[in-house]
């Protein structure tokens, strides 16, 4: 090949080369969209009311109202030990056992009928470990009494599978819009000792 010919052959290879070479280092752009923001966490319920339907709907952090006006009366016990009042409870009582077991006996009461007695049943049963009440089973698991003018369903749950068996002995009375709770909780064995001293105050619950 002429020399000329090869020279010029090879500077339009250098050019080639150096155009590939640029075109690798081009800089390409990417638009990303923009990520969503997070869905807010639901948080638990307060313990002292579910809202209607729901046991365990979003009340965290939430003020739960307490009924007001004009509500029930009672007579408790002579043994049992009053304790200080709460912005939550409306009657609060310790009763002690031997060994230093004690029991706790509260009384609330919150607008509307608070989700219902099944989910106001199963609140309780969650408190002591034990499974939910199936619809079907409402009618089986609590009995009604008329006392004093007063609906009252009444139930019993023991939990006897744990190391240390607890109790629950309850009433849930609707009065003048409200939702009335009387819970006795504490160890099987206090609580169960306790019953026909429970069932002789409800008869003592009564409007003003």
């Amino acid at each position: 090949m002429p020399r000329p010919l090869f020279r010029l052959s090879a500077t339009v290879a250098l050019l080639l080369l150096g155009l590939c070479g640029c075109r690798d280092r081009e800089v390409t752009s990417y638009r990303i969209p923009k990520e969503k923001d997070p869905a807010p966490m639901m948080m638990p319920a307060a313990d002292g009311a579910a809202s209607a339907g729901q046991p365990g709907a979003t009340m965290a952090n939430t003020p739960v109202n307490t009924a007001e006006g004009p509500g029930l009366t009672w007579s408790a016990p002579a043994h049992w030990t009053v304790k200080p009042a709460s912005a939550m409870r409306k009657g609060s009582y310790a009763i002690h056992g031997e060994g230093g077991a004690d029991a706790d006996l509260s009384i609330t009461a919150f607008p509307g009928d608070v989700g219902g007695d099944l989910a106001n049943l199963n609140r309780w049963r969650g408190q002591i470990q034990l499974p939910p009440l199936a619809p079907s089973d409402l009618g089986t698991s609590s009995r009604h009494l008329d006392l004093n003018g007063l609906h009252v369903t009444v139930v019993d749950f023991a939990d006897s599978q744990s190391a240390t068996p607890q109790r629950i002995l309850g009433a849930i009375v609707p009065y003048n819009g409200a939702t009335w709770f009387f819970k006795l909780m504490g160890p099987d064995p206090l609580v169960a000792r306790e019953k026909a001293a429970f069932e002789a105050f409800l008869q003592t619950v009564k409007a003003p």
